[in-house]
């Protein structure tokens, strides 16, 4: 048996889980985010997207799942900071006053 062309489909398909957590955090208040769980999931993607389209037989579920991981993280993390600086500048003009 000749298994050069298998393409292991599982682990990007159970990956998906954690892309849809992450579309599914987005109804979620964005003082509930972790930066270093967003962070880790957006450089995960981004690697293994890259580290996907270097092997043979390249697997194309894998690369859409970890770009759809690392936008999503993206995305979240951008909330978060949003919140974040709008919450200091509340603070500091209340502080002015």
């Amino acid at each position: 048996m000749c298994f050069d062309f298998a393409v292991h489909f599982w682990a990007p398909t159970f990956k998906w889980g954690l892309t849809i957590a992450n579309i599914l955090d987005s109804s979620k208040p964005p003082e509930d985010l972790s930066y270093a769980q967003q962070s880790v999931l957006a450089c995960s993607g981004l690697i293994w997207a890259r580290y996907s389209t270097l092997i043979k037989p390249k697997n194309w579920n894998l690369v859409s799942v970890n770009l759809g991981m690392s936008l999503t993280a993206l995305f979240q993390l951008s909330r978060k900071i949003q919140h974040d600086s709008s919450v200091k500048n509340q603070q500091a003009s209340a502080e002015e006053e």
